[in-house]
C-alpha cells in the first residue's frame, strides 16, 4: 500500500489533470469515476446524493447522536462509502477541485457530530465503513486495524486469537477505531498500559495531497500528531499497527451497584480517595447514572456502579479490595473470572450474562437517541457536600444522566504529557465524562437539557482541574469555543485547544502548519495553521 510505485501514477495524474468541472453532484461524481480508474460502475455503488433511496439510511447508519439529524441540519452534498484506497484519494483531489470540505466518519460517534455534520456547506462525507479489516499477528503481538473497524471487532479479532493479548481501548463496542485513536481512547487497562494511543507503532495516512504515508514517510511528527491530535485535521488514516498488550489467561471483573438508601454518596466519597492508589493491575469505575426516560423524565432513581476488571484470579483480588476500599464489601460471589475477551463482552452487555461474542459485533448503540457531554480532570477529591448536591442535581428533572469516573494512577502518571498530544497525565486521580440525553424530539426538550447541562459543568468549575481546565477532544464540547466559518485563527483556537491539549497545542499547530498549510482538512474544531 505504501510502495512508491504505486504512488507516482496517482501523482502524475493530480499534475496532468488540466479540466475544469461544473460545481454540480454529476460533475463531482464524474471527476470520482474517472479518478477512480475510469470506473463509473465501481464508483456509483459508494457514493450516494440526496436523489438516491439509500442516502437517508446510509447518513444514519452511523450516527449515534440523533440531535443533529433535524430537517435543519446541513446534510452532505455526497456520502462516499470508499471500498478501496484510491476512492479515498479521488474524493480528496475532487472535494478540492469542486470546493467541497470533507468529514470523516469512522464510527460516528462524535459528540458534537463533527464526523457527519459541518456549518460551513457544501460538504462530502468519507464514510470508512466498508474499511474494517482487522489482522492479528500473534507472533509479533501487533494488529494493523483499519479505521472503519469497531473496537467490537477488534476485541474480537484479537481474541479468537489467543487469551493472552489484548489491547487498551475503550468498553463501547460501537465506536470506531479511527476518531478513537486518534483522539486518545482510554479504557479499563489505561492504569496497566496507558490510552489507545499510547500504544500505537505505525500508521497509514492520504494527506492533503493524495500522498499514503506511513511512519516512516510521514515523520517522526506527523506520526506523533495524528495519536491524539483529533481526527479530521491532519489527513485521513486508513489504517493502525497496534502494539498487543500481555494479560493473563483468566481475569477476575465484577459490578456492584448501590443506591442512596446504600451508601451510595458516602461510598462515591471514599472511590476518590482509592481509586487511584490501587496496583495498577485493578481499575474500578464509577458510573452514576439516572434513566427516567420510560418515566417520562420524572423518574428520580439514581444508581451508583462500581465496575472493576482485574488482571488476574478472584483470590488476588479480594485482598486487594478488602485492604483498600473495605466498605464496598466486595465478595467472592460478587467475582466472576474469564477471558479478557468475555470481560469486555461483560462490560459491553451491561453484566447481564451474556458471553456471546455477538455482543462485541453489534451494531447497537449504548447511548441515548440525543445527547449532550463533556469531561473534567481531578486533581483533588470533591468534597462529599458537594457530591451531595451532585446527586441531587441528578436527580432534577431530565431523562438521562449518565456520570462516568476513571481513575488514573499507575501507568497513566508515569508517560511525559508531552509523549503524545494528550496531555492529561501525572496528577490527576481520576476523570468524570458527563452525558445528559433525551429521546423526545422537540427543539424545547433538546435545549432544557443542553441548558441542564450547561449549569451542571458551571457549577463544578470550583473543583476541577485548573489552568487550564481540562478537557479532552474526544469528549468534543463545542461550548469551550469554535473556529470561526471559514477561518481559523491561533489565539481564538488556543481558548479551547490548550484544554484539550495544553502546552502540546503549539506543536499540533506547526505540525499542521507543515503539512496542511491551507488549512483544507478542517472542522469547527480542528487544529489550524499559522498564518503565511
Amino acid at each position: 500500500m505504501n510502495s512508491l510505485a504505486m504512488l507516482l501514477p496517482f501523482l502524475f495524474w493530480v499534475t496532468s489533470f488540466h479540466v475544469t468541472w461544473g460545481d454540480t453532484h454529476e460533475d463531482f461524481l464524474h471527476c470520482l469515476a474517472l479518478y477512480s480508474s475510469n470506473d463509473s460502475n465501481s464508483i456509483s455503488k459508494v457514493t450516494y446524493t440526496p436523489c438516491n433511496t439509500s442516502y437517508s439510511s446510509v447518513f444514519q447508519s452511523r450516527m449515534e447522536n440523533l440531535r443533529f439529524n433535524t430537517t435543519e441540519t446541513p446534510k452532505p452534498v455526497v456520502i462516499v462509502t470508499p471500498t478501496i484506497v484510491l476512492q479515498i484519494q479521488a474524493t480528496i483531489y475532487c472535494s478540492q477541485k469542486h470546493s467541497l470540505q470533507i468529514r470523516i466518519r469512522s464510527g460516528g460517534h462524535d459528540f458534537e457530530g463533527l464526523s457527519y455534520v459541518s456549518s460551513t456547506p457544501p460538504f462530502v462525507v468519507i464514510d470508512l465503513t466498508n474499511l474494517r479489516t482487522v489482522t492479528v499477528d500473534v507472533t509479533s503481538k501487533s494488529a494493523w486495524v483499519q479505521s472503519g473497524a469497531t473496537l467490537g471487532e477488534i476485541y474480537h479479532g484479537i481474541g479468537v486469537k489467543s487469551r493472552t493479548l489484548a489491547f487498551p481501548a475503550g468498553v463501547c463496542p460501537t465506536v470506531g477505531a479511527g476518531g478513537h485513536f486518534s483522539g486518545g481512547g482510554y479504557g479499563l487497562l489505561l492504569r496497566k498500559y496507558g490510552l489507545a494511543a499510547d500504544n500505537i507503532i505505525d500508521a497509514q495516512l492520504i494527506d492533503v495531497n493524495g500522498r499514503i504515508l506511513n511512519r516512516a514517510s510521514m515523520g517522526e511528527d506527523l506520526f506523533w500528531a495524528i495519536r491524539g491530535g483529533g481526527g479530521n485535521t491532519f489527513g485521513i488514516v486508513i489504517a493502525w499497527k497496534i502494539n498487543l498488550v500481555p494479560v493473563p489467561p483468566v481475569v477476575t471483573v465484577f459490578s456492584l451497584s448501590r443506591t442512596l438508601e446504600q451508601n451510595a454518596t458516602k461510598l462515591h466519597h471514599r472511590w476518590q480517595h482509592v481509586a487511584s492508589l490501587f496496583p495498577e493491575d485493578l481499575t474500578i469505575q464509577l458510573y452514576l447514572k439516572k434513566d427516567g426516560s420510560s418515566q417520562g423524565g420524572n423518574s428520580n432513581t439514581i444508581t451508583a456502579f462500581f465496575n472493576a476488571l482485574f488482571l488476574g484470579g478472584v483470590d488476588k483480588l479480594l485482598p486487594l479490595v478488602k485492604e483498600g476500599f473495605p466498605e464496598l464489601g466486595v465478595t467472592k460471589e460478587d467475582c466472576k473470572e474469564m477471558s479478557w475477551m468475555e470481560a469486555q463482552i461483560s462490560f459491553a452487555s451491561g453484566f447481564t450474562g451474556n458471553l456471546s461474542t455477538d455482543v462485541l459485533l453489534t451494531n447497537a448503540s449504548i447511548f441515548p437517541p440525543k445527547f449532550k457531554g463533556s469531561i473534567d480532570f481531578f486533581t483533588d477529591p470533591v468534597p462529599l457536600a458537594v457530591i451531595e448536591k451532585i446527586w441531587k442535581r441528578i436527580g432534577e428533572n431530565v431523562e438521562v444522566v449518565w456520570f462516568i469516573l476513571t481513575p488514573f494512577g499507575g501507568r497513566m502518571s508515569e508517560i511525559s504529557e508531552s509523549s503524545i498530544p494528550y496531555p492529561h497525565r501525572a496528577g490527576i486521580l481520576y476523570q468524570m465524562g458527563y452525558i445528559v440525553g433525551w429521546n423526545e424530539g422537540s427543539a424545547e426538550t433538546s435545549q432544557r437539557h443542553i441548558n441542564w447541562f450547561r449549569r451542571l459543568y458551571s457549577y463544578m468549575t470550583p473543583f476541577a482541574s485548573k489552568n487550564p481546565r481540562g478537557a479532552y477532544v474526544n469528549y468534543r464540547d463545542l461550548d469551550l469555543g469554535t473556529n470561526l466559518p471559514g477561518h481559523t485563527s491561533y489565539e481564538k483556537a488556543r481558548v479551547w485547544g490548550v484544554k484539550y491539549f495544553k502546552n502540546n497545542f503549539r506543536k499540533l499547530v506547526q505540525v499542521k502548519t507543515a503539512v496542511d498549510p491551507t488549512n483544507y482538512f478542517r472542522n469547527e474544531q480542528s487544529i489550524p495553521p499559522l498564518p503565511a
